[in-house]
């Protein structure tokens, strides 16, 4: 119990210097927290992509569009099970700021590859039947309150219809879950043929084909085939399994972990200087009492201990304070549903918690063993000489 009333009474010496620090600490987590809790949302979404199932797009550019001609020539190819097709709308609901991934789909084709979207018979047939029919995901209707009968008005900003109008007005008629990836929740799917009827340029393309290959071990073979088939054509393809697709759409923003982990690097070199200057200042302030320690009889490893402490209590604390900062930014500030527009669903995982806790432990380590060690190997003459 006594080292830990030494510790304290180092701790308190300087009181505001110890909040300063913990409070820099407590951003850099704090920081740590939200950035990382984005990162995971990317690369949880990644992981979960199918791995049965192809994405045919332009060998320019994700943007450019396709022939919709090419979706038979596709599903002739041997080893193909379905094909399905997708555009990138765009658009908003009612607020620029209520923006969600919207995609006119081919309605029987589409549900029939992403067979783990759950939609009853019912509401799958009236998607296939209603020219004007849009599908969205369980969240996506709580979020807003839809229920099926509902007309969705959708201010378009890529394609006007064919009269200018840029206000789309679509019928709900379906609601799916995916309970094994909530994101998938936070979309829309509509109906294709009127979309590619009703837009006024682009008709008769499409933004990518989603191939479902019988078997995945012909994922490589199935590939070949189709760039082969388009090659030296007017719009070649470039064909990938939907994992490679799925990162190379969110490398359009940039390097999701690149950018997260430049980030947090610099902000935690930062903070080692700050806590490892800290410490050391606060050991050359009190060499006089740490060779009173040593003359009546502390062990050298226990000034290593006591220093050691100051600094894994002060970076714990700030880790503590930046993860709660965090979460309750994310759940009680509202910052949660104002992300949620641009990367979906993000949840604090525990492994963030447990990471933040590590992290805390090795800055102490790092920032408070070079002043651990010179008050370990100072002696007493030196130290009584300083003074």
């Amino acid at each position: 119990m006594k080292y830990w009333t030494i510790v304290y009474a180092g701790l308190t010496r300087k009181k505001w210097r110890t909040i300063l620090t913990i409070s820099s600490i407590a951003i850099a987590f704090l920081l740590f927290g939200l950035l990382r809790s984005v990162a995971v949302a990317f690369t949880e979404e990644i992981d979960l992509a199918g791995d049965d199932r192809l994405v045919v797009m332009s060998k320019l550019s994700f943007i450019e569009p396709l022939p919709f001609s090419y979706w038979q020539r596709i599903k002739g190819i041997d080893g193909v099970k379905q094909v399905a097709h997708r555009e990138w709308f765009g658009g908003t609901y009612q607020d620029r700021s209520n923006f969600f991934p919207k995609w006119p789909v081919p309605p029987k084709e589409y549900f029939e590859v992403y067979s783990n979207l759950l939609i009853t018979e019912k509401e799958k047939n009236d998607f296939i039947n209603t020219r004007t029919g849009m599908v969205v995901g369980k969240r996506l209707a709580e979020r807003f309150n839809w229920k099926i009968g509902d007309k969705i008005p959708i201010m378009g900003d890529i394609y006007p219809q064919k009269d200018g109008e840029m206000l789309w007005t679509f019928d709900l008629v379906g609601i799916f879950s995916n309970p094994d990836n909530l994101n998938d929740e936070d979309q829309a799917f509509l109906n294709y043929y009127y979309f590619d009827e009703a837009r006024a340029f682009g008709e008769g393309t499409i933004g990518n084909f989603v191939v479902q290959v019988a078997n995945k071990e012909d994922n490589e073979r199935v590939a070949e085939a189709i760039d082969e088939m388009f090659a030296n054509s007017t719009d070649e393809t470039k064909t990938g399994t939907e994992a490679s697709f799925s990162k190379m759409f969110a490398s359009q923003i940039g390097d999701v972990g690149l950018i997260m982990n430049s980030i947090l690097s610099a902000v935690f070199f930062t903070i080692l200087l700050v806590t490892g200057n800290t410490m050391s200042q606060a050991i050359r302030e009190r060499t006089s009492e740490l060779a009173v320690f040593k003359t009546i009889g502390y062990l050298d490893s226990t000034i290593l201990f006591l220093v050691l402490a100051e600094a894994a209590i002060i970076c714990v604390i700030g880790a503590v304070i930046g993860i709660g900062l965090a979460l309750f930014l994310f759940f009680g500030g509202g910052l949660q549903d104002s992300l949620y527009s641009f990367f979906g669903d993000i949840v604090f995982k525990p492994s963030i918690v447990g990471s933040a806790i590590l992290l805390a432990c090795f800055t102490a380590l790092v920032s408070g063993l070079p002043p651990a060690l010179f008050a370990m190997k100072l002696k007493v003459v030196d130290a009584l000489r300083r003074n």
